[in-house]
């Protein structure tokens, strides 16, 4: 991991104005959520819906504190359609971040074919502060790397407006 990386809650307990999200992968094998997209898998339903359970402790609470702050947090995700069983996953506990406060939009990746996209997922801060995250081919956590390069921000701002601007509302899309 990079030596250069702030702590993530810290990262976002310092937004002033924006935090938003890109994310790029049809499929993530973080270790954290296995448990619940097996038992998703086996049964379709996504075991946890509750955002005050222990399992969205680390999550819900901050994003809260984020946006009570005044912070508009944005979520989008691109994802290729028909859509993997993690993508399923992952739009049924969507329920939780809109809950918590963050806004999220989802744009099929062939609508996606003339938009300039950064390699990786990543976080951008206050449209000055990017966080960038890598996978193994896995799906797993395999670093950050931060940037406060104007080129990259540039590149991840224009990205995430582009993807949000033509972006479905969760609402709206159908799995």
């Amino acid at each position: 991991m990079a030596q250069n990386v702030p702590d993530f809650f810290e990262l976002l307990r310092g937004a002033q104005n924006t935090a938003v999200h890109l994310e790029l992968r049809d499929s993530y094998g973080v270790g954290d959520e296995a448990k619940d997209f097996a038992k998703f898998k086996r049964t379709g339903v996504h075991p946890d819906l509750d955002p005050e359970s222990e399992g969205w402790a680390g999550w819900v609470p901050l994003v809260r504190e984020t946006v009570a702050r005044g912070v508009t947090m944005r979520r989008a995700r691109v994802v290729s359609e028909p859509v993997t069983d993690y993508i399923r996953f992952e739009h049924a506990g969507t329920a939780v971040n809109l809950a918590a406060g963050e806004l999220v939009r989802w744009l099929p990746r062939r609508q996606a074919s003339d938009i300039a996209l950064p390699g990786n997922d990543f976080w951008l801060i206050d449209d000055r502060r990017v966080l960038f995250h890598f996978f193994t081919g896995d799906g797993d956590w395999a670093g950050y790397e931060f940037s406060e390069d104007p080129a990259a921000v540039r590149l991840c701002k224009t990205a995430f407006d582009s993807v949000w601007e033509r972006g479905l509302p969760h609402e709206q899309f159908v799995v």
